[in-house]
């Protein structure tokens, strides 16, 4: 039995008070999956976690999909169990990517290989492959997006006043999210087109713990009220877009986008339906698309090459350094999103309906 991609999103809503959820698979002749995801806080990780199990299930194994809600001993626990359980293969979206050595290890001493899903893990040798998208290029395209945002919207403006969000400090791809963005964004800064009016920069500063859209929407109340008395600002860099929605309330809160004072720049990432409905209401400026069915497949495939015995195919032996060693790793194509192509790009490759973003 083969559900539905929206057969299995329900089922993952229906779920959301719960700190674990299984989904259970049919075809368990090729043995159990152990899917390890981060939250179900957010609809991408809930897209994620439901595309893989419809997959692996397609290709004849049995899963079992635990979600952590954000809490680093949950995942760790959960992982532990899977362990314990005999699974095959674990497949791990790390809250921290830091903390789970000493599991990782066991699940190596056992036979049991660990793919790294969209988040590296670090500091284990026992990570065998990392499925993900080419993180850098994201950011690349996120600060693409924005100054090209700002050259539309504040044309006759400069310099562009722009304040930075980072993710969570804790997740490797942030770093490389902000990174990619700065390539973009530092030539800019030296230039004098752009500047950063609190002079917040670097990760170190602009990161937002969990990706929490809470505290981005408290940091911007804090960086308009102590730096924006005599000034507009015309962009924000977000590398998400459950922090985008929390910097526009916080914009919108004071006034931006009404009257005379439009509405700055804002950038996402995940096509997420709140986010696109923003866009589409001309708030949010762009987001960037990362197909998790895409991601899902290449994991799927990767885990079923390495249970065969074969080399599963990957695209980068370079990139990702967890400290201990280079993860092989398939890095898929990201594209950026915006009022201009979000019904081609998502409504027609059926991520969407045309009614979930009515």
């Amino acid at each position: 039995m083969q559900l539905s991609r929206r057969a299995l999103l329900a089922l993952g809503g229906a779920a959301a008070a719960s700190s674990t959820f299984t989904l259970p698979a049919f075809a368990q002749d090729k043995g159990t999956i152990g899917i390890a995801m981060p939250t179900q806080s957010s609809a991408r990780w809930i897209s994620d976690g439901s595309s893989m199990v419809e997959q692996f299930t397609a290709a004849g194994y049995a899963t079992d999909l635990q979600y952590a809600e954000d809490d680093i001993p949950n995942q760790l626990a959960q992982i532990e169990n899977m362990i314990t359980k005999g699974v095959k293969a674990l497949v791990i979206a790390a809250i921290d990517g830091t903390t789970l050595s000493n599991a990782l290890d066991n699940a190596a001493a056992a036979g049991i290989k660990v793919i790294a899903y969209d988040r590296l893990i670090r500091e284990s040798g026992s990570v065998d492959y990392y499925a993900t998208f080419d993180n850098f290029k994201v950011g690349v395209q996120q600060a693409e997006s924005l100054v090209a945002g700002l050259k539309e919207r504040f044309a006759d403006v400069k310099p562009w006043n722009v304040e930075l969000f980072g993710g969570s400090p804790d997740d490797n791809n942030a770093f490389f999210f902000y990174n990619g963005a700065m390539s973009i964004l530092d030539p800019l800064i030296a230039s004098g087109d752009i500047v950063i009016p609190s002079g917040q920069m670097g990760m170190d500063v602009v990161g937002t713990l969990r990706w929490d859209g809470a505290v981005a929407q408290s940091r911007m109340d804090n960086l308009l009220s102590s730096n924006y008395g005599d000034k507009a600002l015309h962009g924000a860099l977000s590398p998400y877009d459950g922090l985008s929605i929390g910097i526009l309330s916080s914009l919108k809160g004071v006034g931006y986008g009404s009257g005379d004072l439009a509405m700055p720049i804002v950038t996402g990432q995940d096509c997420e339906v709140p986010s696109i409905k923003s866009i589409i209401a001309g708030e949010q400026y762009s987001s960037i698309f990362k197909d998790t069915r895409e991601l899902a497949k290449v994991t799927v495939a990767m885990v079923d090459a390495v249970l065969s015995g074969a080399e599963p195919e990957i695209n980068d032996t370079t990139t990702y350094d967890n400290g201990v060693k280079v993860v092989p790793s398939y890095l898929l194509a990201s594209q950026p999103v915006d009022a201009s192509n979000y019904e081609a790009v998502l409504v027609g490759s059926g991520y969407y309906t045309a009614e979930q973003l009515q």
